[in-house]
């Protein structure tokens, strides 16, 4: 623009308007105000067509720029020089009638200093400033400024007076005006400088931005309307600062992110060149910077409306990379990012899942506590927002290792499923879509952590089952859910139901030692309660402490003994708890303490003894809804489940609570509803309702004559024609509620015992159970009617003959239906002998002693007593099972455990060898069950060492967690209870090993002492029991173990004391299994801390000058068992088996939180470390097999037979086998020593009517499980090789990658 050059008039020659006179420095200010203001009003009249008033007034123009006016001290003056001014400029628009640069540029600052007068909006000269920036703005009279050289100066100024002086308390005019003064100076310029950027951006900085909103709103509307212009200078500003690192170009360089996240919520196009920068930054070595580029995109990309994403998939696939940043804050940054952008952006969870996949496997605990939480959100907020995928993450970190990670899912699942599950705040659908918590939850109950237990109540208890509902509504939760539940959750339930009583039970036991004098005996017995209630509270070492402390509160407050003894009375109800726990909390808070660990401990246990679900009332809520389900009233079919499958669940719920709180079923009501139910037709229901009524009707006798009377007929019917299982609870439920049971239990016996006929075995079934069962439990009455019953029809009738044929499909088990009725009524007869002998408790007539000959005859029979050969295999292996099954039963009695002879003993044992699955994996349930409950004798665990030649590694597997938890469960009770010397012996896990060994001796598949292959099973199955007794060495038990067998080897075999290979064969063992103890442990040569005592009924003591040092296994044989050789088809080991053999792949369990047992020192290989190193190269792999496929029989073996476990060793020579097999059929296995050249034939038959008592491997008629077969395809051999390495592969990931 080029400025006309005017010269500035002379004072004289200076026009005014007309009444103004002359203004000069030499009048008050008063009176220049006066002027001025005349002035004023003739400039605003004035326009720019008036040409003449233009010319006439220039010189007071000129004479308002001067000095005088510009730096006049008062404040008045200076406003209307300001508005005359803003008036000239545009009148005398597009020329103003300065000439100097210098004198224009004074009078903008000057302008831009009196627009500060803004700020007052309350003062009585606000309208002239709004004029002013009115006529500033709609002229744009700043723009004169672009041709001055220092205009960013002026510009500068004038942004930051307008951001200083906006504020809420201006009206929308302002803020327009404003906005227009500004954005025309951006818009028209040629471009915007740093400084003046600056002066725009800091107003978006969080500290400026919070302290003057109205500036920071003001900024981004201006930012809004010049984007276009502006987009470069924001783009040049941020390259500088993130591409070239010259953070000295603008004071807010340290400000970037958090500009660029303002920016972008104002307009992305402001960025469209800034986000690729961010890429870069993305890649920084700095793992800080890359942090801080993560934080800021992930509020970009997580933003309500965001759409970068979409628009930059370069950019949010990089970001995504940063999900697997080495920097650990900045993969967690990424985790908090994912729950907005599942919340805010749907359609990203598919680009999210895979990415949170990984995290949920990361090494760092807050990480993977942070996904949890990542998806918990989201999921709460909407379900639609997480796919089965993600929740699928959570449910795995139920069973993370870490306690804060597994209680943050659990607790996570619980709230969804209170929300949508129980609620239906989301409808069926979504409800439908996450019904697996309610069993995932409940099966968290199985893990071993008390914390995790514990958490599993409270879930129940405030969101499954929320505590706080009226009692209708509670119960109708607890009914339905409980109809819906797998069984393994039932299962959970009634397993935490069962233990919550039971530490009612304890603390009821504590209380009434608090009654009592005060006494040794009872502090020992008040002791062993404490650290049992202790076991059952988090972090047990504070809890035993606090528990003393508890029960030293206890005994001397005495109103604290009465609110507990109400707590757990069984009649208090669910409201008096709550009171209860109440007071009794309020008592032990004084002192109050900020943090009170001891009153926390004191909660634990309150809540975990609290009734807060289940006293009378609830009960009858519980029977009306059973009776609604039965009547067809109810709300079944919306709930989800079927009505009879309701009522089924309902009586099944009934049944364990009458087991938990059987005072609460006391009712007439309830009692009328559980008659209705036994008359049903669904057998289950009335067997259910028969075991309620013989749980809780102890007071029917007296209380209830009309139930009473109505109940008898009906259990006489259910114990003459019911089901068995009826049948048994019928007896059991007269016994226990009448008073006259005997002349009931009579009635019911003699028309069964009249009624006995072999000729029909359908109809045998039922009574043999009742016969049996009363038998049992009035032995006094009916002993000796049932000895001529159990001589003549029995034993006589029944199981010595075979009436019916069986089915000749060679299958060795079948399922229940497919068994025949016959074979059905020998089980139970035998079941009936047990529980005769078991009601007599003594010997007297001999009767036990025939009967246990007659359970090994059909043992050593291979259950086909009369061995014509009608009874077909899986009925012969159901008998077999019976049979081992009552010796077993039988042992659990002391008086005939001790006339069990070793023979039968051993013949009882080698049941869990049995060669059809199904009779191994009942036999170990039930051994396992008897020993957990220390109802059998401790020989008898000596059994499980067998399962090291179980073909099949699940089986090996469930035998080692039975011996696990056999032998913590006797160290458990040593230490709870002072013993005598004579229970130790019956309780000390290491008093196994003589039994072990006697019974290994005795192995009918030992027959050659000195060959290799056998002893190495022998090996195998004493490492299988020791590797579990020498976890730790406890009182120096090493040392004991190897004191003990060096004693064995001092003795004679008391079985057969004179039999010289006998007495070699189990010197044998003793070498090999102190061996096995040597090659173990460095420390079994200290000194033991007792004499280890031998059972005498196994071992007899030699003459005093015997002395047995001879070393019976060869230099050539130690080292054969040190490092093993390939061989055709080993036996199979131990799970987790450290005892490394080449030749043969060691199974090694997955290590959890819960396998407490595994044992990883060095030292846990009996082998030495130098032959250790090429083990590796020996190794073979192993098939897994089911149950179902090991029992089929087929002589062809074809190479991809599942008959049986195959194995091949890497380095093996395989020999040319033809793939049929020789078609003579054998029954059981081959001794090693006679084993064929080629593969072994599974299930060969016996010959007709021989019965083999020594010597070979279906000896005395035990059936060993099949053998594994070698299969010898190349094809085989490389595909199992590869798996086998897949399988390593995998393992390495696995150990790298899942964090559990």
């Amino acid at each position: 623009m080029e400025f006309p050059q005017q010269q500035k008039p002379a004072p004289g020659l200076i026009t005014y308007p007309p009444g103004v006179k002359e203004i000069t420095d030499k009048i008050s200010n008063d009176e220049v105000v006066k002027r001025l203001k005349m002035v004023v009003k003739t400039y605003m009249d004035m326009d720019q067509d008036s040409e003449e008033e233009k010319q006439q007034y220039l010189g007071l123009a000129l004479h308002l720029a001067s000095e005088f006016f510009l730096r006049n001290p008062n404040k008045d003056v200076r406003l209307l020089v300001a508005c005359c001014l803003a008036d000239i400029f545009r009148i005398y628009a597009p020329e103003a009638p300065y000439t100097s640069h210098d004198k224009l540029k004074d009078i903008f600052l000057f302008i831009t200093r009196q627009l500060k007068g803004l700020e007052d909006t309350k003062s009585p000269q606000f309208n002239r400033y709004f004029y002013l920036l009115e006529n500033l703005a709609w002229v744009k009279s700043y723009n004169i400024c672009f041709e001055l050289e220092d205009c960013n100066e002026i510009f500068i100024q004038l942004f930051k007076t307008l951001f200083s002086v906006i504020s809420n308390s201006h009206n929308q005019k302002v803020q327009m005006h404003m906005m227009d003064l500004m954005s025309s100076i951006i818009m028209e310029g040629d471009g915007v400088t740093q400084e003046l950027l600056d002066t725009i951006l800091i107003n978006l900085i969080p500290a400026h931005k919070n302290l003057n909103k109205q500036a920071y709103d003001l900024a981004k509307t201006l930012l809004k309307r010049t984007v276009q212009t502006i987009e470069a200078c924001i783009a040049n500003f941020f390259n500088q600062v993130l591409v070239m690192g010259k953070s000295s170009v603008s004071d807010l360089s340290e400000h970037v992110f958090d500009l660029i996240q303002e920016l972008f919520a104002i307009d992305p196009l402001l960025l469209t060149s800034v986000m690729p920068q961010l890429e870069f930054k993305l890649k920084s070595n700095d793992g800080e910077e890359r942090l801080a580029v993560v934080r800021l995109l992930a509020k970009l990309f997580g933003a309500k409306d965001s759409e970068l994403a979409t628009q930059n998939r370069p950019l949010w696939q990089c970001f995504l990379g940063r999900f697997n940043d080495i920097h650990v804050p900045v993969r967690l940054e990424c985790v908090k990012f994912a729950s907005h952008c599942l919340m805010n952006h749907p359609d990203l969870a598919k680009d999210l899942t895979e990415f949170l996949k990984v995290r949920s496997h990361d090494p760092e605990e807050a990480i993977r506590h942070d996904v949890i939480v990542t998806i918990i959100n989201a999921g709460k907020k909407d379900l639609n927002l997480v796919n089965d995928q993600l929740l699928g993450f959570v449910r795995e970190r139920t069973l993370d290792k870490r306690w804060r990670v597994r209680k943050e899912a659990m607790m996570g699942l619980a709230q969804l499923f209170k929300k949508y599950c129980l609620h239906h705040e989301a409808g069926k659908e979504q409800a439908a879509k996450i019904s697996w918590i309610k069993d995932k939850l409940l099966h968290i109950y199985y893990q071993n952590s008390i914390d995790d237990k514990l958490l599993v109540e409270k879930i129940f208890a405030q969101y499954m089952v929320p505590h706080s509902l009226d009692t209708g509504e509670k119960m109708k939760c607890l009914y339905y859910l409980y109809a819906c539940l797998d069984t393994n959750a039932v299962k959970a339930l009634n397993e935490m139901w069962k233990c919550q009583n039971m530490l009612r039970g304890l603390v009821r036991e504590l209380l009434d030692l608090h009654k009592l004098p005060v006494s040794e005996p009872n502090s020992t017995s008040m002791f062993g309660k404490l650290m049992t209630i202790a076991k059952n509270l988090p972090d047990a070492g504070k809890a035993q402490d606090f528990m003393k402390k508890f029960n030293q509160v206890l005994g001397e407050d005495e109103k604290l003994r009465i609110q507990l003894d109400m707590l757990i009375s069984p009649t208090c109800s669910c409201k008096q708890a709550e009171i209860c726990v109440r007071e009794i909390t309020r008592k032990l808070t004084f002192p109050k303490q900020p943090t009170n660990p001891f009153l926390e401990m004191v909660k634990f246990l309150l809540e975990r003894i609290a009734p807060v679900h289940i006293d009378s009332e609830a009960i009858s809520a519980l029977v009306k809804l059973l009776n609604k389900s039965i009547e067809g009233t109810a709300d079944d079919d919306e709930e989800g489940v079927t009505p009879d499958t309701a009522i089924r669940a309902g009586l099944e719920l009934l049944k364990v609570l009458s087991f938990t709180h059987p005072t609460a079923f006391h009712s007439a009501e309830t009692y009328e509803s559980l008659l209705q139910c036994l008359k049903m037709e669904d057998d289950k229901v009335a067997e259910a309702a028969i075991q309620i009524f013989r749980n809780t009707g102890q007071k029917i006798e007296t209380e209830l004559q009309q139930i009473r009377s109505t109940l008898i007929p009906v259990l006489h019917q259910k114990a003459k024609r019911g089901t068995p299982h009826q049948a048994k609870q019928a007896v059991h439920c007269i016994h226990a509620i009448f008073n006259n049971k005997e002349v009931q239990l009579a009635q019911i016996f003699e028309p069964l015992s009249r009624s006995l006929n072999a000729d029909v075995p359908e109809q045998l079934i039922t009574p043999l159970v009742s016969l049996g069962h009363i038998s049992m439990l009035a032995p006094d009455q009916f002993a000796s009617p049932m000895k001529s019953i159990v001589a003549n029809f029995i034993v006589k009738d029944l199981l010595m003959n075979d009436r019916s044929m069986g089915n000749k499909n060679g299958k060795l088990w079948t399922s229940d239906e497919e068994v025949s009725p016959e074979v059905l009524a020998k089980v139970q007869a035998i079941k009936l002998l047990v529980r005769w002998l078991l009601g007599m408790k003594n010997n007297q007539s001999k009767s036990a002693n025939s009967t246990l000959r007659l359970l090994s005859a059909m043992l050593v029979s291979e259950g086909d007593l009369t061995e014509q050969k009608k009874i077909s295999k899986s009925d012969m292996s159901r008998l077999r099972l019976a049979a081992g099954g009552a010796i077993m039963k039988l042992a659990q009695e002391p008086c005939y455990h001790e006339i069990i002879t070793p023979e039968q003993f051993q013949l009882c044992g080698l049941v869990i060898n049995d060669e059809c699955y199904q009779v191994r994996q009942i036999y170990a349930q039930k051994l396992h069950l008897a020993l957990v409950k220390l109802m059998l004798p401790l020989e008898y665990l000596a059994v499980f060492a067998l399962c090291a030649k179980d073909p099949v590694k699940e089986r090996r597997a469930h035998a080692r967690q039975c011996l696990l938890k056999n032998i913590t469960v006797r160290r458990e009770f040593i230490k709870q209870n002072q013993l005598p010397q004579e229970k130790m012996l019956s309780l000390l896990p290491e008093y196994v090993v003589p039994f072990m060994i006697h019974l290994l001796a005795h192995d009918p598949d030992f027959t050659k002492p000195q060959e290799y292959d056998q002893l190495k099973d022998i090996k195998e199955c004493l490492w299988f029991m020791l590797e579990v007794l020498m976890t730790k060495n406890e009182n120096n038990s090493h040392a004991f173990l190897r004191k003990m067998v060096e004693n064995i080897k001092q003795t004679k075999d008391a079985q057969c004391p004179e039999d010289v290979k006998a007495n070699e064969k189990l010197y044998i063992v003793c070498d090999v299994a102190l061996f096995v103890i040597v090659n173990k442990s460095t420390a079994c040569f200290l000194d033991p801390p007792k004499e280890p005592i031998l059972p005498d009924k196994f071992y007899i003591a030699q003459d005093k000058d015997f002395k047995n040092d001879k070393d019976y296994l060869s230099a050539e044989t130690r080292q054969v068992l040190l490092t093993g050789k390939p061989k055709p088809s080993p036996v199979l080991a131990a799970v987790n088996k450290p005892l490394t053999v080449p030749g043969r792949r060691v199974y090694v369990k997955p290590t959890t939180g819960s396998d407490t047992a595994s044992n990883a020192s060095t030292n846990s290989q009996p082998s030495s470390p130098a032959l250790n190193k090429n083990s590796n190269s020996n190794v073979v792999t192993e098939s897994s097999e089911s149950g179902a496929r090991e029992n089929e029989e087929n002589p062809i073996i074809k190479n991809n037979d599942n008959n049986a476990k195959e194995e091949v060793g890497r380095n093996a020579t395989t020999p040319d086998v033809t793939t049929e097999a020789s078609p003579v059929k054998r029954r059981g296995r081959p001794p090693r020593g006679s084993a064929p050249a080629g593969p072994p034939v599974v299930g060969a038959d016996k010959e007709a009517g021989a019965v083999v008592t020594g010597g070979g491997g279906a000896g005395r008629g035990r059936k060993r499980a099949a053998d594994p077969a070698s299969d010898s395809s190349a094809d085989s051999i490389n595909i199992k090789m590869s798996k086998q390495q897949q399988q390593k592969d995998e393992g390495t990931k696995r150990q790298i990658d899942l964090q559990r």
